[in-house]
């Protein structure tokens, strides 16, 4: 069985999993190269259960016993390893420095690459025009991804009107959550480790009937849980922190389809900022410097 068939058995039983097959199952989503390596006790450990939880969890999802749910993860880890062997093989001998820039180069490239691979054109578009329909938007992102929703707030705000940043140094961003309704929209980030804030906001939204539409990592996120709509993008790194390009380039995908479908109100409020911004002279626009030969004329 490829890999990518035990990921779809993971997301198509989540939904019907206890909670603590569900811990279990976000684990092993995340954490395929661990799962092909590590015995069944590492493996639970690491998750947090118990080893017994591991064989329900492959039980659940179809599988004779963790062994068998491993097997997937085992085969593709191999495959990386002979695909990363003979690449090594006919590559020219890398420094030390060249090994890490190509190291992080080829982890964001993946990112930018997992935006097209983890969300078909017709979510993209229709996450779209639930952002433009809505009567107002706020975008909420903590930690990491609070870059990433000022992102969407500043560039969505170009395109239409009523949108907003859930901040507040004294902490009362939490009081724009409660008072938004049914007509509007919240559009909250975060990936692992995921921010117990964002989290419980999204839940709140969705318990007042508030769509929630959610950007990060995983279906299995406790994030996307929460959410009627959910964009994925990965986080890979060499690095200690995680990456956030993937976010970013997710960012730009879905403002850019907000932008193709808003139609003649999009281009007349871009035209109108343009204008205003021109006006208000608020970018640098140095006049050309006069050469001598002009001056003496």
């Amino acid at each position: 069985m490829p890999y990518q068939l035990l990921a779809q058995r993971l997301d198509g039983h989540f939904a019907n999993l206890s909670p603590e097959l569900q811990r279990a199952a976000r684990w092993v989503r995340a954490h395929p190269a661990e799962l092909g390596l590590q015995s069944m006790r590492e493996s639970a450990r690491a998750a947090g259960v118990a080893p017994a939880t591991l064989v329900r969890l492959a039980q659940a999802l179809g599988f004779d016993g963790f062994d068998a749910m491993r097997r997937p993860a085992k085969a593709a880890l191999a495959r990386s390893a002979a695909q990363a062997s003979r690449a090594v093989d006919s590559a020219a001998p890398p420094t030390p420095a060249t090994v890490s820039d190509s190291a992080l180069a080829r982890a964001q490239i993946s990112n930018l690459a997992s935006v097209a691979a983890r969300n078909s054109p017709q979510r993209i578009e229709e996450a779209a025009q639930v952002l433009l329909l809505a009567r107002q938007v706020v975008f909420l992102g903590l930690r990491a991804s609070f870059g990433i929703a000022h992102h969407l707030r500043y560039t969505c705000d170009w395109l239409r009107p009523n949108t907003s940043l859930a901040v507040d140094p004294a902490g009362a961003w939490a009081d724009q959550i409660a008072e938004l309704g049914t007509d509007d929209l919240l559009v909250v980030i975060s990936q692992a480790p995921y921010s117990v804030q964002t989290i419980a906001a999204a839940k709140r939204a969705r318990e007042q009937g508030v769509p929630v539409l959610a950007l990060t990592d995983s279906p299995l996120s406790p994030l996307a849980q929460q959410a009627g709509r959910v964009l994925l993008f990965d986080t890979a790194s060499p690095s200690f922190f995680h990456a956030m390009t993937g976010a970013l380039a997710l960012a730009e995908t879905l403002m850019a389809a907000a932008g193709d479908l808003g139609g003649e109100a999009v281009i007349q409020r871009l035209a109108n900022r343009q204008a205003r911004l021109q006006a208000d002279r608020v970018y640098w626009d140095e006049p050309p410097r006069r050469t001598r030969t002009a001056a003496r004329r």
